[in-house]
């Protein structure tokens, strides 16, 4: 990213990607067919200009930069990759496993992230 912004602000900034990322998939239920990469693009800015500090601390000419925009979009693409990529523990497995043979469902879950979504949604159905 430009040298115009410390090392903070970078980790903040890929932060704010992977936590936006999680929450909109979970808005959309983690369906894949709901996906709109407009939409989550969308869903990242109104994140970060509520929730991240680190909106604050770039100058506006970098934030306008096309460098930086061409830095942002491959670092949106490597934090979604990271995140997809990212398997589930054996813990979250064997949990999830368990809650679903006592509810009787089969959600599918191929990341970390999805699991812990999927582990949230089973623990809230059992509590019912």
């Amino acid at each position: 990213m430009t040298e115009q912004v410390s090392s903070g602000v970078k980790i903040s900034i890929i932060r704010s990607i992977s936590a936006a990322f999680e929450q909109y998939m979970a808005s959309i239920g983690w369906n894949e067919d709901k996906y709109a990469a407009e939409d989550f693009i969308n869903y990242w800015q109104q994140y970060f200009m509520e929730n991240s500090a680190w909106f604050e601390n770039v100058p506006q000419e970098v934030l306008l930069s096309p460098q930086f925009q061409e830095e942002i979009a491959e670092e949106i693409d490597e934090a979604i990759a990271q995140t997809l990529n990212e398997k589930p523990s054996k813990q979250q497995v064997e949990t999830i496993e368990e809650m679903q043979k006592a509810l009787g469902t089969n959600y599918a879950y191929g990341c970390k992230a999805e699991a812990d979504y999927v582990e949230r949604l089973l623990r809230a159905r059992l509590k019912q």
